[in-house]
């Protein structure tokens, strides 16, 4: 177990290269399998999802080699249908893998999957998108069995624009006979990026990165080479820690544009943001102010950055609410922020905050990934060490916040228990 210490009140200042995106690479490297060959993609995040999908795709009759943020995946031999068990329990991409297993082989078995416990995250949209391709299902104990003979063009409305059953849905599409219409499709930055990887690869794809996808299927698809963007949500969590402390913090390497609306609540919440061609400056003077804030799908406020705003507005001066129309589990990292001594009364959905500065040091487990980077921000803006736990969720998505952090100034350690 690992935990981490931080020593609070610290104001963040410097520069800081952002890692690889977490939830671009994993629908990619599931896409890799739709294309025998050698992929590489290049800046890839070591972190612990990264991880999980190259222990499936070996699992799956794949070659993996990881070095320096360079990922070659060897889809020459696709031998297995079943993503192992281990590996569903630990993140919910692990049915990304749905779609380019029956685009591939034909079949996929897997079980429901797992990650961050954020509510209900059904399948049924990931099953409706493929079944209308022409896949079957059966479910028995829990297990899901696709099959299918031939995957054919259609025309899919989504009820509700899920990212994963939007990605599942374009990577099984991209080689089905004919013309596949997506209508009703999330935005995310990320499905963007995905499609223009599937276009590198030899797939025709029209309208990434908006509600209307429409999709030419072709033959086949060839191994590529790709650069990974910067994480969005992972730039987010740094400049908001500088509001936090009342930093001036500049991140590098993340399109500005895939973080339009958290900007304007940044400078909502008295923070001045600059931005230029691959990086955001955030400088704050003074402490940020309470703000109102509404998640919900791209490109409104993104739910990977509700809990860490949530500790943000813990230290606003003035009262916040911020109401979560996403997952509906996002609030566990409330509980633990009022170790913190942060004055947070839950109603429904909907967060009301009354901002207090300092924040008292606390110990706290992490309760998922994005809460868990939530404390982290909280503690650095607590006066006097904080410790917290359960980092196993944190290293699923942050490559070494420590390391960044400490590059920004603040006082911030692995605990290797």
């Amino acid at each position: 177990m690992s935990a981490i210490q931080i020593q609070g009140l610290r104001p963040l200042r410097g520069t800081v290269e952002i890692q690889g995106s977490k939830n671009a690479v994993l629908p990619m490297m599931a896409a890799a399998v739709l294309a025998a060959g050698i992929t590489v993609i290049r800046h890839v995040p070591a972190i612990e999802d990264v991880f999980s999908m190259i222990g499936i795709l070996e699992c799956l009759g794949c070659r993996c080699e990881f070095s320096d943020g360079d990922l070659a995946i060897d889809t020459s031999s696709v031998e297995h249908a079943k993503i192992p068990e281990k590996y569903v329990g630990k993140m919910r991409s692990s049915c990304l893998l749905l779609g380019p297993l029956l685009a591939r082989i034909g079949e996929a078995e897997t079980l429901y999957p797992g990650g961050c416990v954020l509510g209900k995250r059904p399948l049924d949209l990931h099953l409706y998108a493929l079944k209308e391709l022409g896949a079957e299902f059966f479910e028995a104990g829990g297990m899901i069995l696709a099959k299918v003979e031939e995957l054919k063009g259609s025309r899919i409305e989504f009820r509700y624009p899920s990212v994963g059953a939007t990605e599942n849905a374009v990577m099984a599409a991209v080689t089905a006979e004919g013309t596949t219409i997506l209508k009703n499709c999330a935005r995310e930055p990320e499905i963007a990026e995905l499609c223009r990887f599937l276009n590198q690869m030899g797939a025709r794809i029209r309208g990434a990165g908006e509600s209307q996808i429409v999709i030419e299927g072709v033959s086949r698809l060839y191994p590529v080479e790709y650069v990974l963007e910067g994480d969005r949500i992972c730039a987010g969590t740094y400049l908001a820690a500088a509001m936090a402390t009342m930093g001036d913090v500049t991140v590098r390497g993340i399109r500005p544009e895939n973080l339009r609306e958290p900007m304007t609540f940044m400078r909502a919440m008295g923070a001045e943001v600059f931005t230029g061609e691959r990086e955001i400056r955030l400088l704050m003077k003074k402490r940020p102010k309470g703000i109102s804030i509404r998640t919900g799908p791209y490109p409104q406020f993104p739910t990977d950055l509700q809990s860490i705003f949530l500790a943000v507005s813990c230290v606003a001066d003035g009262k916040s609410q911020i109401t979560e129309t996403v997952f509906e589990a996002r609030f566990a990292a409330a509980c633990m922020l009022r170790r913190f001594g942060a004055r947070i009364r839950l109603e429904g959905m909907t967060a009301h905050v009354e901002g207090r500065y300092p924040l008292n040091p606390a110990v706290a487990d992490a309760p998922d990934l994005r809460g868990g980077a939530a404390l982290v921000v909280a503690a650095l803006a607590a006066e006097g060490m904080s410790v917290i736990g359960s980092c196993g969720h944190i290293i699923r998505g942050y490559e070494d916040i420590c390391r960044d952090l400490t590059c920004l100034g603040a006082e911030a350690r692995w605990n290797h228990m």
